[in-house]
């Protein structure tokens, strides 16, 4: 019923679809990418990871346009628990490579567990008796912590040990940094038919 009900929709409006779709796809893969440094782990497992959660979000979604992908808040907490778990792996009698991204996996099936029980019980509108300053003040913090995480990139290994950047890799690494910021916030002031966060992506 619901795999009719998608197909009588996208034959309603084909281009439109096909479009949204290629721009989740672009805008899905380096972000799904950029998660996996951010959390440790190789970045195939995050492009299978926004493989499986778009299929599952097409074929079980709730309502039409429904987007799902990797978030940053996510990403930041597994960091913790994969670090953790490897240390754990190497310390046994027997070492168990990568035990932190095995934790990782289980710990996902059940937080995929508890969100399909609040969608069963409807608990998706005690979301609205959350203060605005809650969520404001979690989404702040949350890109403090994603700034600091991603601050690792501007280090690279000489002698083998990891330094800070300089010369012309630093002078590089900043004017690609600014680009993106002026694409961003310069394009849709001159045409909003072309995304501007894709853009630089592309």
């Amino acid at each position: 019923m619901l795999l009719q009900k998608t197909i009588k929709n996208f034959t309603q409006n084909p281009k439109n679809d096909i479009l949204s779709g290629l721009t989740v796809a672009l805008a899905l893969v380096p972000e799904a990418v950029a998660f996996a440094f951010v959390a440790g782990i190789d970045p195939l497992v995050g492009l299978y990871g926004a493989f499986m959660m778009g299929i599952v979000t097409a074929l079980f979604g709730g309502r039409p346009g429904m987007i799902s992908g990797a978030t940053g808040a996510m990403a930041v907490v597994m960091v913790f628990l994969i670090q953790k778990g490897n240390q754990v792996g190497d310390a046994l009698t027997v070492p168990v490579e990568n035990l932190g991204l095995q934790w990782l996996f289980i710990t996902l099936l059940i937080v995929g567990g508890i969100q399909i029980s609040a969608g069963i019980f409807k608990l998706g509108k005690f979301v609205r008796l959350i203060p605005h300053p809650v969520m404001m003040g979690f989404v702040n913090g949350l890109a403090i912590v994603i700034f600091l995480s991603q601050l690792g990139l501007f280090k690279e290994n000489i002698n083998g040990e990891m330094q800070w950047m300089s010369g012309d890799n630093l002078w590089m690494m900043l004017g690609l940094v600014c680009l993106t910021m002026a694409i961003m916030y310069g394009l849709p002031k001159l045409t909003k038919k072309i995304p501007a966060h894709l853009l630089p992506l592309w």
